[in-house]
């Protein structure tokens, strides 16, 4: 049953890519209660697995989910809590688009009993998942790297000033990765390439960078939150456009390929 909750492919390097917002798929019941601006889905992580498809190729383990966020969030803490006090945000069964917009008919938004159903149901099968997985290769490779992969609208007054960096680098401020993870990354993104970035900005790492990324253990997690409009047309029906995937492409393998390496020489270094 678990295992109808999400797709994951098992891969051969200490890399796991994690995509917790990639889900479309709303349950009839659920739909039933809600907006037609829900059942647009409008927030979704669109095409990811797409975009990372190179990821399985070169040996990484990949984790998406199928169920939309806004079912249940799988990147928010299982008690609802806010990650960024004091900004808009949205919640563990949000309520609203991120432009607003009510997800739920009047009075039909859950209850903490649905809550507590859709935790159990959605959510813990997908971190189950996750722990099992980074404990596999932690116990083969003794140091592995989570890759948490995310994208967003540039633009949502909402949420943030302006239009975002095109590549979103989160490492919780430095806490949920060794220092030189984040630099080998950065060292990548100062090259020429056409993109702009930022680390540990507007998005620092949600729930499961922070909360799986653990360094003194052998566990690092990094968060590349990327704009939807370098790789995909932004609006309605959300278009995959291969001749902007194919500049960003090269720029994300090699990142997450300098990450890897620099995840494989901490085990050369630790031994």
């Amino acid at each position: 049953m678990q295992e109808a909750m999400f797709t994951f492919h098992q891969g051969r390097i200490p890399l796991l890519v994690s995509i917790p917002h990639l889900g479309t798929e709303i349950p009839a019941g659920i739909s039933a209660q809600m907006t037609d601006a829900a059942r647009a889905v409008a927030d979704t992580d669109w095409h990811l697995d797409r975009l990372y498809s190179f990821a399985k190729a070169a040996g990484a383990s990949v984790l998406g989910a199928r169920f939309s966020r806004y079912v249940i969030d799988l990147n928010r803490p299982p008690g609802g809590e806010s990650l960024y006090p004091g900004q808009t945000t949205t919640g563990l069964c949000p309520t609203e688009t991120f432009r607003g917009e009510p997800l739920y008919l009047d009075g039909k938004a859950p209850e903490q009993d649905e809550v507590q159903k859709r935790l159990e149901q959605y959510w813990r099968p997908y971190h189950e998942k996750l722990r099992a997985e980074l404990d596999r290769m932690k116990q083969q490779f003794g140091q592995v790297l989570l890759w948490e992969a995310h994208s967003i609208a540039s633009v949502l007054p909402r949420l943030f000033e302006g239009k975002l960096p095109d590549l979103n680098i989160g490492t919780n401020a430095g806490a949920s990765c060794d220092a030189s993870i984040l630099d080998a990354i950065s060292s990548e993104l100062v090259k020429s390439q056409p993109f702009t970035w930022v680390a540990n900005g507007r998005f620092k790492g949600g729930y499961i960078t922070r909360a799986f990324g653990q360094p003194s253990n052998g566990i690092h997690a990094v968060q590349l939150e990327m704009c939807q409009s370098i790789y995909m047309n932004e609006d309605a029906p959300f278009g995959y456009r291969p001749d902007l995937a194919e500049r960003v492409q090269p720029v994300i393998e090699q990142m997450m390929s300098a990450a890897t390496a620099a995840t494989l020489k901490l085990r050369a270094r630790i031994s």
